[in-house]
Order: C-alpha cells, then structure tokens, then sequence
C-alpha cells in the first residue's frame, strides 16, 4: 500500500521488500556472465557484493572468481544493504576483504535513527579487523545543486573521523548534474577532517584491541608506526608482495603517508609465466593513507643479504616526485630480510 505521492527519477530501480528474507542468488547468472566477459577482460581489481546477506555469499562469488585466471586476486567486498546482512555482520567481514555501507538501502530497511549506531560500530569493527570500510550515500543533495547542506558537509567529516578508509559516491556521480565539483568537494572535506584525526587516541584503542600476544607482523607494524610517531617522520616505506603488511601498518593509521612498495612475484601455471603485483598495487588504494607503487620485478621482497638499496632508492625518489618526501626528512622503512621483520629508521641528504 502506498501511503505518500513521490517521484522516482534516475535510470535504475531496484525493487527493496523491507524485513522480507528473499530467496534469490547473489549472484545471478546476468552478473556471472558479465563478471566471467568484461570482467575478464578488464582484469577488475573489486567485485562489490551487492545485498550480501551471508559469509556463505562471499564465499560463492569467491569460489566463482576464483576459476577466472587472474581474477583469483579479485578483492571482493560486501555491501551491507539490509537486516539479515547485519544480523550477519562478523562472519561477513571475516569472509570479505572490506565493506560497503550501504546506507540508502539500509535507511529502508532499519529505522532512521537506527542507522548512525550500525554505522558507527560497523566501521569500527572494520577498522579493527584492518578491512576498508567504505561509505555510501553522504551527499545526496549535490545530484542537483553546486553545495551540499550544512548537515551532508558534516556527515563526511564524521565518516573520516570515525574511521572511515573511502566514500563511494551513486546518483551524485551517476546522473548528478556536477559529478566533477561534488568529488572535489568531499575530498576537501575529507582532507579539513583528517587533520583534526586523533592518531593517539585511535593508536592506543587499537593496540588495546589487538591485545597480546600479537602476531609477529602485526607486533613489528604497530612499532613501525610508533618509532614513525616517535621520530616525526614524514613517511612509512613499505616492502610487500602481497600487499598485507602495508594494510596492516594503515591499520594503525599513522598520521604520515604509507608508501607501499609492491615488489611482483613470478608465477606460472606452467604454459606462460607471469608476475603479481599490478592488482596487489592498485586494491592498495582503497586503503586510508596508503600510496603504493609497483617495484621492478628483478629485486626480490625478501632480500636474504641485507636490505635491498637499489628498491629503497626508487621508493625514496617516488616521494621525493610526489612531495611526500624533503630533503632531511626522516624515513622508517618496514621489510622482511630472510624470515625476520626489520624497521630502521632513516635520514635523508639533500
């Protein structure tokens, strides 16, 4: 029964049965299709589960992607957009490798003054599990006009300083009329709150969380950060492969840029060979504070010998274009030598 006259505008209409569990596959077979076809074709480095209500969904479209060549390193993330899938929130995040917030959906199905509370805590499960958590829906009115209101402005500032890693923009970018002014004006928005980040205090919450005994990685990451604290550095050198140690670094969102240097890895299914590394460097951007570059496939990730210089100094005159780095600055660099984790601190000439 329709109690209210409105309209509907825009191209697409997805029909939203509030509290109703529906027995429909996540992925139909019109997705699989253009998943296993254009996918494929354009390497994608995300898949966004929409209506994930299970960890069992991920673990389908895991297992999907997982039989498509190289879409095996395809990031999948799950877009929280009704009750069942917040009933089922932990074994979710566990399964995902970062979230969706779909607030819109979200705002039908739960009552409005519920939905800040589910966001709040989501995010911070999120950030404690070291996923991304991304946020939908902040700008609503800039579909139509230049500013958005006083209330959106401040809800994006909220979303960073609750931890938020990304915003994913719809209708403003979709069929907005100022798709180009309303990314720059949420990344100022953005950038004004993430000055005014309590680094400490989020520090120490995580460590707490964290509790003890750490991992080894997650032990020698947080010190990373710290000692970068400690010595005012300007930023976080990063040797990876995978991509997880400099996640594990953002984690503890150090208040300096994270370069993660992405060293590829040669692999084969024993007709070609190939390397890792391109979609390990590019999933990296979805992470707050992280910048990654792709190293030379000739230098190993894990230098038996020492560190290796050659990496390091790419890395350095990486920062040095992209004014991260100054000279006299100081740099903590973060790498695996042999089986053991290394931090050292360094300082920079001229």
């Amino acid at each position: 029964m329709i109690k209210n006259s409105a309209t509907l505008a825009g191209s697409l209409f997805t029909l939203h049965v509030s509290q109703i569990r529906i027995d429909l596959p996540t992925l139909t077979e019109m997705d699989k299709e253009v998943i296993s076809t254009w996918g494929v074709r354009n390497n994608i480095d995300f898949l966004s589960l929409s209506y994930t209500r299970h960890a069992e969904d991920v673990r389908h479209a895991r297992e999907f992607l997982s039989k498509l060549g190289d879409l095996n390193q395809t990031q999948i993330f799950a877009k929280i957009e009704n009750v069942e899938g917040l009933n089922h929130f932990d074994e979710i995040l566990q399964e995902a490798d970062g979230i969706i917030l779909s607030r819109g959906n979200l705002g039908i199905d739960l009552p409005p003054e519920k939905v800040f509370l589910f966001q709040k805590a989501a995010v911070f499960k999120c950030n404690m599990a070291g996923k991304p958590a991304v946020v939908t829906r902040v700008v609503d009115s800039m579909t139509d006009n230049l500013r958005p209101t006083r209330a959106e402005a401040t809800d994006v500032a909220n979303a960073v300083l609750d931890g938020s890693d990304a915003i994913l923009l719809g209708a403003e970018t979709l069929r907005g009329l100022y798709p180009i002014e309303t990314i720059s004006t949420v990344g100022k928005i953005c950038a004004e709150a993430e000055k005014v980040f309590n680094q400490d205090l989020y520090f120490k919450k995580t460590v707490k969380y964290v509790g003890e005994p750490m991992s080894h990685l997650e032990s020698i990451a947080s010190s990373s950060v710290r000692a970068a604290i400690k010595v005012k550095a300007s930023v976080i050198i990063c040797f990876t492969s995978s991509g997880r140690a400099a996640r594990i670094i953002s984690k503890y969102r150090p208040s300096m840029p994270v370069l993660s240097v992405v060293i590829p890895q040669l692999k084969t299914n024993q007709l070609k060979w190939s390397f890792t590394g391109a979609f390990q460097a590019r999933q990296s951007l979805t992470v707050r504070g992280l910048f990654p570059m792709l190293a030379d496939p000739r230098h190993p990730a894990e230098s038996t010998g020492g560190t290796n210089e050659s990496v390091l100094k790419v890395a350095l005159e990486y920062g040095k274009t992209s004014g991260i780095i100054k000279p006299h600055d100081r740099a903590v660099v973060f790498q695996k030598v042999g089986d053991a984790y290394v931090v050292k601190i360094i300082e920079l000439e001229d």
